[in-house]
């Protein structure tokens, strides 16, 4: 006789589980977000498997080769997932509504089917015409492209087994629903239950499964935190409706780095790669004004060089406003603390505005020195050359301390064309070999103040 379906509460915002329903998310914090769900399977029976079925093996009895990678034609694309696409892989894509998550995958779709291999397109969110509206902007597509508009889990499952695809794209993984889970598409239980069967899928039958995720108002993937758990490989994709350019960056990947980002250009035909992002962040630099600087972040192994720009002017009100954009706000408040105490400079009565130009966002603190040789070039009204970039982390002391691949980062520095680089002195160790540009070290924030930039 089946048991009693349990009964659950899971908040709508991040997932978290309890078993009564509570008026704020002891996770998130949010308020009235708990949902009752039902999370017990009908007319299930216990396991056939049992432990004399499975098989131990020693480790060193497991042959490691490289995996076999497919490549998509896209370097960007490639560069972020490892080197690929790796067979029986599962790999989770989130991002804002109209950001181009859809697009890249069908060019992604087209690339490979054009070498021959069957793709599998499931859409539960739009028509067959729908898709053929949008594809037709990508380019041309052989017989090797199948459409399955489709949200059904059973139905899904059983033609995936049929048609033996070997890649399979899920639009979105919010709108597929299972019939034996009471819940609405879209519920934590289901996205976790559609998660779940397409991890079997693609481990049992060697298929690359790409997953599209709608995103939450705070940028994370909507559903249980257990749906970035489980797949191989999690993708976001980062940018402004308005802007041109799109970013995408890797925050998970057993296959690969994480923390790799692949610039792209929106498109009239679609998502075009960015071959050299520093170039294309750079340009529109204006020259020979107060308050901008050229520093250099590293995005996993790739090099970028920003231009941080700085406003600061005396301020009309009792506060001070200080905003900022592209870069943690409680940053630049720690380093204009520093600055006031370390230089004596009266930045409390003043209005400061930061920004990493062309809307990248920013977390790395080796732009330390560039957003505070900004702000003093803002505040002295005098301009740093052009031709200077700046690398270094400050610490509370005003002590200028090391970066990570420095050495890379200059030369990506040497590579766009500067001659002059100013760097922490502890890391002058590691740039012996480095020749044709002009390194200065610096120790600490006084250092800066004596130079004639």
């Amino acid at each position: 006789m089946a048991g009693k379906n349990k009964t659950v509460f899971f908040c709508n915002n991040c997932g978290y589980e309890s078993s009564k329903w509570m008026g704020q998310c002891p996770g998130c914090r949010q308020w009235n977000t708990f949902t009752e769900e039902v999370v017990a399977r009908s007319g299930k029976g216990s396991s056939a498997r049992s432990a004399r079925d499975v098989e131990t093996v020693t480790l060193n009895s497991v042959s490691v080769e490289k995996e076999d990678r497919k490549t998509t034609h896209i370097k960007e694309l490639d560069r972020v997932l490892g080197g690929g696409l790796v067979a029986g892989s599962l790999t989770l894509v989130g991002g804002d509504p109209g950001i181009g998550k859809s697009t890249l995958l069908l060019q992604v779709c087209r690339n490979l089917s054009s070498d021959g291999i069957k793709v599998l397109y499931i859409s539960g969110e739009e028509s067959v015409k729908q898709i053929k509206l949008r594809a037709a902007r990508i380019g041309d597509f052989n017989d090797n492209m199948l459409l399955l508009c489709e949200n059904t889990l059973s139905v899904i499952e059983e033609t995936i087994k049929k048609i033996k695809p070997e890649v399979v794209v899920i639009d979105s993984i919010q709108t597929m629903y299972d019939e034996e889970i009471s819940s609405a598409p879209g519920s934590v239980s289901q996205v976790r239950e559609a998660t779940n069967v397409f991890m079997q899928t693609a481990k049992g039958m060697n298929i690359s499964i790409f997953i599209v995720g709608h995103v939450t108002k705070e940028g994370t993937v909507a559903g249980p935190r257990v749906l970035e758990h489980m797949v191989d490989t999690v993708l976001y994709f980062e940018g402004e409706n308005h802007a041109s350019y799109r970013i995408l960056r890797s925050v998970k990947n057993r296959f690969g780095s994480t923390n790799e980002i692949g610039v792209f250009k929106m498109e009239e035909t679609g998502l075009s790669e960015v071959a050299n992002p520093s170039e294309f962040m750079l340009t529109g630099k204006p020259k020979g004004a107060p308050g901008s600087i050229v520093s250099c972040s590293l995005e996993g192994t790739r090099p970028i060089l920003i231009e941080i720009q700085a406003l600061v002017c005396q301020s009309n009100f009792g506060i001070p406003r200080r905003q900022c954009t592209g870069t943690d706000i409680n940053r630049v408040n720690l380093l204009m603390a520093v600055l006031e105490k370390r230089l004596g400079m009266q930045l409390g009565g003043c209005d400061a505005y930061v920004n990493i130009a062309g809307g990248i966002k920013i977390g790395e603190p080796a732009i330390d020195l560039g957003i505070a040789l900004a702000v003093i070039s803002s505040f002295k009204n005098k301009a740093i050359d052009d031709k200077i970039v700046a690398v270094g982390e400050i610490g509370l002391s005003g002590e200028i301390r090391t970066v990570s691949m420095i050495a890379v980062r200059i030369n990506e520095v040497r590579k766009l064309g500067f001659d002059t680089v100013i760097v922490p002195k502890v890391c002058m160790d590691d740039l012996k070999d480095i020749k044709d540009i002009k390194i200065i070290p610096v120790s600490n924030i006084q250092d800066i103040s004596s130079l004639e930039l």
